[in-house]
């Protein structure tokens, strides 16, 4: 069998680590020339192939590529972008065909999140229907740490220890304040449904009265009267109250403390920013000086300050998910599987796309303290070795020294122009 191309796009919301991915799967390809000649990625995503917009990952060198493991952002551009079902838009799924033949693509590798492990499965089975079988691999990444089966997701492991950091150092600049300044902090963090970036703040806290004092997750409803209780228990004792809550913190009947009443690309409520909303709820209601936080983006794209665990795990999947379309596997992602907390061990193994597309994965409820206020000592177990060990990338001047890739573009050979 002669070699085939292959085409990666990353999708959704990049990571700290996303590129990471990208250096395990070209890297890996580059090793196996006699079955993949070359690695095409899409210009800003799943839309590249739509519009046969495509970079030419083979006119970089191996220094560039082996430089993204330690780049932030999307080096070839990402996107939202969620491909309709079958039966909504079938004209999407053939162009992304007709594209994958024009430029004999026989393997495709999707970087994203739950959305995206839905895409790479129709794609695998529409492509057997139109007779141009491709290899169609999940890669995990999302921030979020919601697909399920994957005892976690590349993407996480540095948001976690981005939000631990920032919420032990913030909790130290208020507490030395509190007599006379700031008697509450709130960090706003991300997850809209699972609160597993929320739990990653209580971290920060070891002992009793340590930072956080209370953590508002989306898995527990809101309920204003014994959070309000809770911050002026803590004001009273310590002196002062942070608070991590997660941007999908929500009431008992489901709407955002944050909802600001419209939609993005995929259909979610947009969410105008729950930290200002907490925070004007308690100097309402108790009169306490406050300062808000909104991590949003830096906590996503620090890679100055990325575990090592999840470098390790994201370039990992990535070089796996070669391996497995070479070994003739399709319709899979590669997974991490725990083997052991203490010491940490795992390893990568493989689950259907069938499984994981579409489903999130919610933090549980044994992780969460019985007031609905805190974490566990099981969470501590599980999150820990996810934020262990550094790995720093290159400095210049006292600046991290990423890299810029030419990004040339592939020959397009279709006549025919899409338009999305």
């Amino acid at each position: 069998m002669s070699a085939r191309n292959a085409f990666y796009a990353q999708s959704g919301g990049v990571t700290a680590v996303i590129n990471a991915t990208a250096c395990g799967v070209i890297e890996t390809a580059r090793k196996h020339k006699d079955k993949i000649r070359n690695v095409y990625a899409g210009r800003n995503g799943i839309i590249g192939a739509l519009v046969e917009d495509m970079i030419d990952t083979n006119k970089e060198s191996a220094k560039t590529i082996a430089a993204l493991r330690h780049t932030p952002g999307g080096a070839f551009g990402s996107a939202r972008y969620k491909l309709k079902s079958l039966e909504e838009n079938k004209a999407e799924y053939e162009r992304l065909i007709e594209v994958f033949k024009a430029h004999d693509i026989g393997y495709f590798f999707y970087n994203g999140g739950n959305d995206s492990m839905d895409t790479a499965h129709k794609v695998s089975l529409i492509s057997k229907r139109m007779g141009f079988p491709v290899t169609c691999l999940g890669v995990p990444k999302t921030v979020d740490n919601d697909l399920p089966i994957t005892d976690n997701c590349p993407g996480f492991g540095s948001v976690a220890k981005y939000v631990a950091v920032s919420t032990q150092e913030a909790a130290l600049d208020v507490l030395s304040m509190a007599k006379t300044s700031t008697k509450v902090f709130v960090l706003e963090v991300m997850g809209r449904h699972a609160g597993w970036i929320a739990a990653a703040g209580g971290l920060a806290g070891k002992e009793p009265g340590d930072a956080p004092h209370i953590i508002l997750f989306p898995e527990i409803p809101f309920n204003q009267r014994a959070f309000l209780k809770r911050v002026k228990e803590c004001v009273t004792k310590y002196d002062y109250c942070v608070i991590v809550v997660s941007e999908g913190a929500a009431y008992k009947n489901g709407k955002f403390l944050a909802e600001a009443g419209t939609r993005d690309a995929f259909g979610h409520a947009q969410l105008g920013g729950v930290a200002p909303v907490v925070a004007n709820m308690v100097r309402e209601k108790l009169g306490y000086k406050y300062h808000y936080a909104v991590a949003d983006y830096l906590q996503r794209s620090a890679r100055h300050i990325a575990s090592a665990t999840d470098v390790k795990q994201a370039y990992a999947v990535g070089e796996a998910a070669v391996k497995m379309a070479l070994a003739g596997k399709t319709a899979v992602m590669p997974v991490i599987k725990r083997i052991s907390d203490k010491p940490y061990r795992w390893k990568i193994e493989s689950a259907p796309l069938s499984r994981i597309a579409n489903k999130e994965k919610m933090l549980p409820r044994r992780y969460i303290t019985k007031d609905g206020f805190g974490i566990t000592a099981a969470a501590r177990r599980y999150l820990e070795p996810l934020i262990r060990g550094e790995d720093y990338p290159p400095y210049i001047n006292g600046l991290p020294k990423y890299v810029t890739l030419k990004n040339a573009p592939v020959k397009p050979r279709l006549k025919t122009k899409f338009v999305v």
